[in-house]
């Protein structure tokens, strides 16, 4: 039976997980998919091992990004759907069986992510689909809750690309994951351009994914990351907002730089989070913005709701979640 999925696997330095993630993929209930890896030109010995497994693999010479390695896959693939898997996860056996079963409930369906659990705790999520919000913060939705929670399948802002399936006609559409981002934001960039040409993103809970994080970056929060991302954040907004819409957004998304700057500063990288948001003013003319039609004007309409949504729930699992430290430490007394 001829693949209906490429799963890629983009790979820097990551041998020490390739083996706990390609395991995983051997045991998928699925077997209708290919495999495929990029390597972004890494040092570790992963060519090496992928040589030896004689699993198939594309090695680039130099790191490309996340964004440059799962470009060079996508248009590789020639499959109807392809699925992004980060190395350092571990798939569930009915992984990818059940992403592909929630994509095929709709044609206007272009992403679905699985249900992220953190690797070494797994009683917590590590991301239950991605949310925007009129701050100008993309946040994962459920990240440190109860993993036993998010048990229903609903639609989300974006898929997290750590573990999501895409339709691929629809890159040739919106266009490919967006190489200035490099890294950081880049999934929630496509997934904002399909949501703008009517499509829609879903969060799957049955497909089940453990996920150790930050693993090529090296840790949660680091000068590279913050950098990054706080530039990509301004790439984000500028390229999908149209102008009336980053005028309206424009007062809640200052104050959102602001938070932010207080947050990085109060924990080392003010310095690092100030120069992202510079660099991303600077250069955000590189960044090809999607044009405006009034056809999509109802899409437009339809994303500001969501952006307002998106603040509320964070708002409210931010305070929530604080509460309830607040709470047991109270109890310990």
């Amino acid at each position: 039976m001829a693949a209906e999925v490429t799963v890629i696997i983009p790979n820097y330095n990551g041998l020490k997980f390739l083996g706990t993630c390609m395991e995983s993929l051997n045991r998928q209930t699925c077997q209708s998919f290919s495999v495929l890896v990029v390597d972004n030109g890494s040092t570790d010995g992963s060519v090496s091992w992928l040589k030896e497994q004689q699993i198939p693999s594309i090695f680039l010479e130099t790191n490309t990004g996340f964004t440059g390695a799962v470009n060079v896959g996508i248009k590789a693939a020639k499959t109807k759907f392809v699925l992004l898997l980060n190395n350092d996860t571990e798939a569930e056996p009915g992984f990818v069986a059940e992403l592909l079963k929630e994509i095929r409930r709709s044609e206007k369906i272009f992403a679905v992510s699985g249900k992220m659990i953190q690797m070494y705790h797994k009683e917590l999520m590590d991301d239950a689909g991605d949310m925007y919000s009129v701050l100008g913060w993309a946040y994962q939705r459920g990240v440190g809750r109860s993993s036993k929670k998010y048990n229903r399948p609903v639609e989300v802002f974006s898929a997290c690309a750590a573990g999501a399936i895409y339709r691929r006609r629809v890159f040739e559409q919106i266009g490919y994951f967006d190489e200035l981002h490099f890294a950081y934001l880049e999934d929630m960039d496509v997934c904002y351009r399909a949501k703008i040409y009517g499509y829609h993103n879903r969060y799957c809970p049955s497909a089940v994914l453990y996920h150790v994080g930050s693993a090529t970056s090296g840790s949660k929060y680091n000068e590279f990351k913050v950098k990054l991302a706080a530039r990509n954040q301004v790439y984000l907004n500028y390229k999908n907002m149209p102008v009336g819409q980053l005028l309206i957004n424009s007062l809640p998304m200052v104050i959102g730089i602001g938070l932010k700057y207080g947050f990085f500063k109060k924990i080392g990288f003010g310095k690092e989070y100030v120069e992202g948001v510079k660099e991303g003013i600077a250069t955000r003319k590189k960044c090809r913005r999607v044009e405006f039609k009034a056809e999509h004007l109802g899409d437009y309409l339809a994303i500001e709701w969501e952006l307002l949504i998106g603040t509320v729930v964070y708002v409210y699992e931010f305070f929530s979640r604080h509460l309830g430290k607040v709470s047991n430490k109270l109890r310990e007394f």
